[in-house]
């Protein structure tokens, strides 16, 4: 008989508990619906710090709350956005504490084309309105990069296309970064490796890459959704090495596309954009080498026909320098009479002065002096004296406000240690006449058992032994040595009651 069936009457029917119910119907939803692929379209999704997501699964006539826990939430496949239509895959199962059942969901699968395409072009209107697409985030290529970092499968032909057409070209240092290009594990290594190529530091023991491609061959929309994935294109968009996508063929286009700084259409054409022909290059080189040293030859050429063509304009040098020769000739002449006759006109003026000069006048001029300063001194000295005459007031004016000064903060401070003493003092008084020692001075007496004070009788009659403190002293007796106290004879015995 089962055991929700009520009896025909009801009145022995089983009473069961809350849990039983809740446990029975979870017992019975699982065992019904332990494996299940449900379609249906995916409304108001939360993403709380735990990891977990929830969500809802809907039609036009129903809805089923569906969680994903965080360790299988981070192995979807397809990343749940409202408004997709999906089938999940997981079980049934029930949640008490709300008594209601949801869907675990295990994993989660596009319902067709269409649902993934509106998915993309969803997703790409959104990281356009945040600017990741901007035309004016995107980064020159570099002309020649030293170290070329590629970032693709290392076991496909992808990667050996890229580097015969480098070594075709132009040979460079390629560092490669091996990772899934396909499935659940594309997205989160993709990104990983261009972040991981930013983060080296230039000049370090691995160089940093002036120069990324992340490349892959051809495939379906599923086989290249992993390049569709927000997490690849924010770590591209971020990327402060530019960055050359090559991902599937010319036709195909993902969102890597639209982040990059460059796209390519198929992984050779990356690596074309990435180098110049070497060939090309050397032969532009020459070439240029060539004019230069024409243009410098002609220009050389011009130039000496042009000093020709002055050269004949200007004199001889001997006419040029016979007038400057001629007047040196002449002024050398005259410098030899012209000194002499300056000496002997200086000699005589010092000869008119050296007679007026003897040392009689220099010390007039000392004595003088002398006399000047020493009035002055006479002058200055009683300055000086009241200078330091008021110094020294100042000095014993100070001197005096400071003494006041420390007997004032030393009163102060004995006020403030007498009243502290006076209060310490009372506050001790009181607690002698609030202590229990003051009571037993009045008669009173403690009675303890094994440390602890006994209170009542019953705590007294079950103790082994008692302590009894009185005023001068404690005093340890024994429980049950107290002597009952008789019965009067008169009394006559208890019989009890027959009731």
């Amino acid at each position: 008989m089962d055991i929700f069936e009520n009896d025909e009457q009801g009145g022995n029917a089983p009473e069961f508990t809350v849990s039983e119910i809740s446990g029975a119907v979870k017992r019975v939803i699982e065992g019904e619906f332990g494996h299940v692929r449900v379609r249906g379209e995916i409304g108001r999704v939360s993403r709380p710090s735990s990891g977990h997501v929830y969500f809802d699964l809907k039609d036009d006539r129903a809805v089923i709350a569906a969680v994903s826990w965080k360790g299988q939430a981070a192995r979807l496949s397809v990343r749940p956005e409202e408004g997709m239509e999906v089938i999940a895959t997981g079980r049934l199962t029930t949640f008490p504490g709300q008594s209601k059942y949801q869907l675990i969901v295990e994993d989660i699968a596009p319902a067709g084309m269409g649902a993934l395409m509106l998915m993309l072009e969803k997703r790409k209107a959104a990281l356009t309105a945040e600017g990741l697409f901007a035309s004016e985030r995107k980064q020159p290529i570099p002309y020649l990069p030293e170290v070329i970092g590629v970032v693709t499968s290392p076991s496909g032909a992808v990667i050996r296309d890229i580097l015969h057409r480098l070594r075709d070209r132009f040979p460079r240092k390629v560092l490669i970064w091996p990772v899934a290009v396909q499935g659940e594990k594309c997205a989160p290594e993709v990104a990983a490796a261009i972040r991981g190529f930013n983060a080296l530091t230039p000049g370090g023991a691995i160089p940093r890459p002036d120069l990324l491609i992340v490349a892959r061959g051809g495939g379906s929309l599923e086989d290249l959704w992993g390049f569709n994935e927000e997490i690849v294109v924010r770590a591209t968009a971020e990327s402060r090495i530019p960055l050359i996508s090559a991902v599937g063929h010319e036709t195909d286009t993902t969102l890597i596309d639209h982040a990059a700084d460059r796209r390519a259409p198929t992984p050779t054409a990356a690596a074309e954009m990435a180098v110049p022909v070497r060939l090309e290059l050397l032969s532009w080189t020459a070439d240029q080498g060539a004019r230069l040293s024409r243009a410098l030859t002609q220009r050389l050429d011009q130039r000496r026909q042009r000093l020709a063509d002055l050269s004949r304009a200007l004199g001889r040098p001997e006419t040029l320098l016979d007038p400057a020769r001629q007047g040196l000739d002449l002024w050398s002449d005259r410098l030899g009479p012209a000194l002499h006759a300056a000496a002997t006109r200086k000699r005589a003026g010092f000869n008119s002065v050296a007679g007026r000069l003897h040392p009689g006048i220099l010390a007039g001029l000392i004595a003088r002096e002398r006399r000047h300063f020493a009035t002055f001194a006479e002058r200055l000295a009683p300055a000086l004296a009241r200078l330091r005459r008021d110094a020294a007031r100042e000095n014993s004016r100070r001197r005096a406000d400071l003494v006041t000064l420390a007997r004032r903060l030393a009163t102060a401070e004995r006020l403030r240690l007498d009243g502290l003493a006076e209060r310490l003092a009372t506050a001790d008084r009181m607690r002698q006449t609030l202590g229990y020692t003051e009571t037993l001075k009045r008669g009173y007496a403690v009675i303890r058992a094994e440390g602890a004070v006994v209170t009542t009788r019953q705590a007294a009659e079950t103790a082994a032994q008692l302590e009894i403190e009185f005023q001068d002293g404690r005093l340890p007796v024994l429980a049950g040595s107290a002597p009952k106290p008789k019965r009067a004879k008169s009394e006559p015995p208890d019989q009890g009651s027959l009731f």
